[in-house]
């Protein structure tokens, strides 16, 4: 344990090597770098401010006329920057207080495997990556049954306080612990019964999380040679781009860039000529099961290999074509500059009736848009493979805060989408198989019996809508998906290849959604080896070796093994298994979520900065209020479509009273299926709230403590001098620049000092 004093940056004082150049900018060339040009800086942030301002109040207040989706992206986009510079400075400035000079665990721990110093633009597009799964895609989706305003205010406004927030310090303070787990640090930070707790939820929500994440994969690639073709490709392409930069030529980040994107646009056109050959769907069309093992193996494999051969490439590779469709779909929205066609706040919000997920807008909303504004599936990200392979202590500010602020943009595209469908078509589509009976004229009688206001839908717009895809049916299409590629297709083909391009841009979003998804798999995979390394090594020390090949295995195997066999029930299930778990996806990312700024609070207390202890009590009290309701409606609700143990008594009198059939189910296997994963839902909800309560309360009385002890704890690894240097941020400043030419110039030299 550290005892470090807790001040300005420059506190810890490490003596210079005298054969290197400054491994970090002075304070005065920072402050020189961020003076420069000052007028022109105040100039252009009013301007962002205006502008952002303008497309809120579009949004908010323009009522009984059509709003474009145009204010989408400048209330977005302006609320995003002036978040990460101003809101995220102050953050590092008052909480994090980075210090350049100081090596990160990926300098001090090197070995080549697990923590290994990466460049920041690839550490970025990693992260990234690694974080956003299905979350920013399905949950606005889904959330856009009450209407575009709620989504969109917690997915900009809830980013901004929370979700950043929680990403950039979870990973720093990782950061700070050589990279120690969400539950190791929490075992640290909030002794044994609230660390154990932590440590056991975060192990039990991971395998969950990862499953279903899986699922999502599965589904989006089942009988679809082009994606699984493309997709494919990936990973031999990953592979070459690791060698290519840690032998064939080092550091050339731009280079390799180029060539990764090359090779990546060549998968993706190639896929869809693969599939329109005799051999190549014969060969890539897989069924689900096929596909879950194929992804259970994969998973293994990109755990076990260094992070620099695999992950980190593959999934540096696979950010440029998320952030890149998601910059196309906004450059599409300001220049096509589609209608809103649904209302600001539906007739559902406030309701139990609403078609789409059951429940009223309060507490269901936050739960169901998830990852696109609070993703405790982030913090286990930020705290497993991440902070191991940080270069320099102030990079953790864009990678962990900026990257967050990128999956919301996602989020908020994927509400863009849906919101600019037509509403009669999102319904349809929306609709469950047993509301519409899973045919065009169901769906049609579906939509207009909920009695939306100038809601209309004929069997002949579903049809042609479904040819114009390629489809043979869009009806009951749910999960969120679908609902995404057709809203992306639909604004593309107007900027675009017009109606005949639809067919190419729906399933190039398909495909886009499956890569998209899967790197959050691998990545989940490797971290829910680290979680259980710590776990272990709490009693059997060599188990906490990250270096140990032995345990990595042992340990991967176990995590593997566990959500391998849901995701396999999941696929193989008539009922759709594990399908009927995903309403706990959200309210058990929320609660980890919670768990992760409870622990930080813990952390800030004992480092005695009660001052700004505010940053973090604030979105916790939000969580913690949120997905504790949640969980107590789906677990005391009388109501069978929201309560678990409603739904569970309800079936199961059914059985004993002699039917055969019972809402959505037919036959007895059927309901059986329902009484059985009922029980599994309402079991885990009880344990996830309750651990969750667990160590809330432990982190509050830790505070306490730490209010009460007359000394500042600090549970850091002890400080080490750093060797080397890298800019802060994306884009290097000026000073930066010069920094880092005199470490090109004086490569050898440096090189024959970092030997001794």
């Amino acid at each position: 344990m550290s005892q470090l004093r807790t001040g300005e940056s420059s506190d810890p004082i490490f003596e210079q090597d005298p054969g290197l150049p400054p491994v970090a900018l002075s304070d005065d060339e920072r402050a020189e770098d961020a003076g420069r040009h000052r007028g022109l800086k105040i100039a252009i942030w009013i301007a962002v401010g205006v502008l952002g301002a303008v497309g809120w109040t579009m949004l908010a207040l323009a009522r009984g006329e059509t709003v474009n989706a145009i204010w989408f992206v400048f209330a977005g986009v302006c609320t995003y920057l002036i978040g990460y510079r101003f809101y995220s400075k102050f953050i590092e400035w008052k909480i994090a207080r980075p210090d350049d000079r100081r090596a990160t665990p990926a300098e001090y721990r090197a070995n080549g495997s697990d923590y290994v110093v990466t460049d920041r633009r690839v550490l970025y597009g990693h992260h990234f990556a690694a974080i956003a799964g299905a979350g920013p895609l399905v949950g606005p989706i889904l959330a856009a049954q009450w209407g575009f305003l709620p989504g969109t205010i917690w997915i900009v406004v809830g980013v901004i306080v929370a979700g950043a927030v929680q990403d950039y310090l979870v990973l720093y303070f990782s950061m700070r612990r050589g990279g120690r787990s969400l539950g190791q640090m929490a075992r640290d930070q909030l002794g044994r019964i609230g660390g154990t707790a932590a440590i056991l939820a975060t192990l039990v929500i991971m395998v969950i999380i990862v499953a279903i994440l899986a699922l999502v994969v599965v589904n989006a690639l089942a009988e679809s040679p082009w994606g699984v073709f493309s997709v494919g490709l990936t990973i031999p392409i990953a592979l070459f781009m690791g060698v290519y930069l840690r032998y064939l030529r080092p550091g050339r980040i731009t280079e390799v860039s180029i060539i990764g994107f090359v090779l990546l646009m060549a998968a993706i056109i190639s896929g869809g000529w693969v599939a329109e050959t005799e051999w190549g769907a014969a060969l890539f069309t897989l069924d689900k099961t096929t596909l879950a093992w194929c992804i259970i193996i994969y998973g293994f494999i990109a755990a076990v290999l260094p992070v620099w051969l695999l992950l980190a490439p593959r999934d540096y590779l696979s950010t440029f074509m998320k952030i890149g469709v998601i910059l196309l779909l906004a450059a599409a929205v300001i220049l096509v500059m589609p209608n809103v066609e649904a209302p600001a706040l539906s007739q559902f919000a406030f309701t139990d009736t609403a078609p789409v997920v059951t429940g009223s807008i309060f507490p269901f909303l936050f739960v169901t848009i998830a990852c696109g504004a609070l993703s405790g599936f982030h913090a286990l990200i930020a705290s497993g493979t991440t902070p191991k392979l940080v270069q320099k202590e102030r990079q953790t500010r864009v990678i962990g805060y900026g990257g967050m602020l990128m999956e919301s943009f996602v989020a908020l595209m994927a509400l863009v989408a849906a919101v600019t469908l037509d509403q009669g078509i999102y319904y349809a589509m929306n609709g469950s198989a047993a509301a519409t009976g899973g045919t065009v004229q169901g769906a049609v009688d579906f939509v207009m019996g909920l009695g939306l206001a100038g809601v209309d839908v004929s069997a002949q717009q579903l049809t042609d809508m479904a040819a114009a895809v390629g489809e043979e049916s869009i009806v009951s299409r749910t999960g969120g998906a679908p609902t995404l590629a057709l809203g992306l297709a639909n604004i593309m083909k107007d900027l675009i290849g017009g109606t005949a391009m639809m067919g190419f841009w729906y399933h190039f979003a398909i495909m886009f959604e499956a890569l998209f998804i899967l790197t959050a798999v691998d990545a989940g995979t490797r971290v829910a080896r680290f979680m259980l390394q710590d776990s272990i090594g709490n009693v059997a020390p060599k188990f906490g070796d990250n270096s140990w090949r032995p345990g990595v295995w042992i340990t991967t195997a176990i995590m593997v093994a566990a959500w391998g066999s849901i995701l396999i029930m999941g696929v193989t299930d008539p009922l759709g298994g594990i399908n009927t778990l995903f309403p706990l996806f959200g309210i058990a990312n929320q609660l980890l979520a919670a768990i992760a700024l409870a622990v930080v609070m813990a952390i800030v207390a004992a480092q005695k900065n009660f001052k700004y202890l505010w940053v973090v009590v604030v979105p916790l009290a939000l969580t913690a209020v949120v997905t504790i309701t949640a969980s107590a409606f789906k677990i005391f609700s009388p109501n069978p479509a929201i309560g678990y143990w409603a739904n569970h008594v309800a079936f199961r009198e059914a059985l004993a009273a002699g039917e055969t059939s019972h809402g959505t189910a037919e036959g007895v296997e059927a309901m059986s299926a329902v009484v059985r994963n009922t029980a599994i839902q309402g079991t885990l909800s009880i344990l996830f709230v309750t651990l969750a309560i667990i160590v809330i309360i432990a982190a509050v009385l830790a505070v306490l403590r730490s209010h009460r002890s007359p000394e500042a704890v600090d549970t850091s690894d002890p400080p080490v001098a750093s060797r080397t240097y890298a800019p802060a941020g994306i884009l290097a400043t000026p000073n930066e620049r010069r920094l880092e030419r005199r470490w090109a110039d004086d490569q050898p030299h440096a090189a024959r000092a970092r030997g001794h």
